[in-house]
């Protein structure tokens, strides 16, 4: 069964909250990609596959599949963090590119193609052009997750990429806050923690303090 907490959009970054669906945030680390089901919920839950796809494939399944396609999806998933690990705090350069090598091979694998759809809003164009993927196999799975990759490595500063500071926490996030002064995965979690260990650090160092 997936785990009971709900997984973690705190990163302002696809690629990165897919970094996060293994997280320490507090004290206990919480895996959202152990088992097939676990994957096929958290894929839900970033919206990143439609509903209606994730119950087909889970229904045409074959035994132990989605199993296998999550540990390639934790494999990816802790590839990724290697890269992004070594490079964030720096702009990413043409030079990095080799790297990502990997990520390439697993876009090359997409099945995109348009098409001319009626729109189900009568307030919207009668007619739209839009792009749909053919999901032919569970690994299609991983297409969308790769294009939050892509997204991530080639749309955002890597120099504002960040480790959250919490002592314990293990979630990284791209920082958009004014002047790129983010230092918490979020104020509700870590950022709060802080706080209140200063807080408690004051009270100590004034006189008389415990």
């Amino acid at each position: 069964m997936p785990p009971a907490i709900p997984a973690l959009f705190l990163a302002d970054a696809p690629g990165l909250d897919f970094l996060n669906s293994v997280a320490t945030p507090i004290d206990t680390p919480v895996e959202w990609l152990d088992n097939g089901e676990g994957l096929l919920s958290w894929l839900q839950q970033a919206q990143l596959v439609p509903a209606g796809v994730l119950e087909a494939i889970r229904t045409h399944a074959l035994p132990g599949e989605l199993d296998r396609l999550a540990a390639q999806a934790r494999d990816l998933r802790e590839w990724f963090r290697g890269f992004v690990r070594a490079h964030k705090g720096r702009p990413l350069t043409a030079a990095d590119l080799a790297e990502l090598e990997p990520l390439n091979q697993l876009l090359r694998r997409d099945e995109r193609y348009s098409e001319i759809v009626a729109p189900n809003n009568v307030s919207e164009p009668v007619l739209q052009w839009r792009q749909a993927r053919r999901w032919n196999s569970p690994e299609a799975l991983l297409l969308p997750i790769a294009e939050a990759m892509a997204q991530l490595v080639s749309e955002e500063d890597f120099a504002y990429v960040k480790a959250c500071e919490g002592p314990t926490c293990t979630l990284l996030f791209a920082d958009h806050a004014r002047g790129h002064a983010r230092r918490w995965c979020s104020m509700s979690l870590c950022g709060n923690r802080a706080k209140q260990a200063a807080h408690r650090q004051r009270l100590k160092a004034a006189p008389g303090g415990a």
